[in-house]
């Protein structure tokens, strides 16, 4: 069943008659009802078409946010072999907001981290709808030094509202284990590249997204705080979390003019839920390209690339 959000109302009542048609075309052949149905399915991808060449930022959030689009199992069923999860962080326990492990990428070993939101009810509430605890970035902090003493570039799939607010989180140290994995990110001696593929959630993406080359979906956002926690921060009222969005430049396409990222990756007509599979594969082409780029450089070249890449942010502003 497809999912509409609220701003396709033209694209679904065009796609409901197209249901209606076909299934009047399959009881009996009729040249010009398959003439219509043609007609109305190029009408359909050019109002989608259209629709989503000017999306608004609160639209790109409704859209990095819809159920259907590709999560991170989607992503490491689709573009990585031999996949072995590692678990626990070896201080307290296991934190299945953040998935990572040991794998093949085009027949590389790399290691692959990144956070999980679930598919429903469940597995959401099984990752804890991708916010992950202190223990998920000291995980990712072990994997990371893993990586860096054999060698192994780092793949890391950003897709969080942003770190787990709760109090026994705090408790725990959640500010200390998000600078902690910041860190790890910075000191890597192996190559590191992440990729935004939904929701890019403050210091709880920045954790395992701070790369040599930070990608994102051309739907997805990335943000310091989400829309709704800005408008309540800045007017007390959460309701005006559409002009937050406009305000914060939170698109791909306004993080890239602003040096922020190092490319955007082109979705599927209708963004990547309509077609999970292509949005998949673009995203390993990109990975691919990103990791080729960084072939060859030293462990110290990385090290300062990555250095000079977020200082020279804090001197453009």
């Amino acid at each position: 069943m497809r999912t509409y959000l609220s701003f396709e109302t033209a694209v679904a009542d065009i796609d409901a008659r197209l249901d209606e048609l076909r299934a009047v075309a399959e009881k009996g052949d009729s040249p010009a009802l398959a003439e219509e149905i043609a007609r109305l399915e190029a009408r359909a991808d050019k109002a989608l078409a259209d629709l989503y060449a000017n999306l608004t930022p609160w639209q790109k959030t409704q859209v990095a946010r819809i159920q259907g689009r590709p999560r991170f199992g989607d992503y490491v069923k689709g573009l990585i072999t031999e996949f072995t999860p590692l678990a626990g962080d070896r201080y307290f326990g296991e934190d299945e907001a953040i998935v990572g492990g040991l794998g093949r990428f085009e027949g590389e070993s790399v290691c692959v981290l990144g956070q999980e939101k679930g598919d429903d009810t469940a597995s959401r509430v099984q990752h804890n709808f991708g916010m992950a605890r202190p223990e998920g970035y000291r995980k990712a902090v072990r994997l990371m030094e893993l990586a860096d003493r054999f060698g192994l570039p780092v793949i890391s799939l950003i897709d969080t509202a942003g770190a787990f607010p709760g109090v026994e989180a705090e408790e725990r140290g959640q500010a200390e284990a998000i600078a902690r994995s910041t860190d790890a990110c910075l000191a890597l001696g192996a190559p590191n590249i992440a990729v935004i593929i939904g929701e890019g959630g403050s210091g709880g993406a920045l954790a395992i997204a701070a790369c040599n080359i930070v990608l994102m979906l051309e739907h997805a956002i990335y943000t310091v705080a989400s829309p709704e926690a800005a408008a309540s921060i800045l007017w007390r009222d959460s309701s005006r979390a559409q002009e937050a969005a406009t305000g914060m430049k939170i698109t791909a396409q306004d993080l890239i003019r602003f040096g922020i990222i190092d490319g955007v990756i082109a979705e599927p007509l209708g963004g990547a839920h309509r077609d999970p599979q292509a949005a998949v594969a673009a995203t390993g082409h990109a990975i691919s390209d990103g990791l080729k780029s960084l072939h060859g450089l030293s462990p110290d070249e990385l090290r300062n690339a990555r250095a000079e890449k977020f200082l020279a942010m804090g001197r453009k502003i």
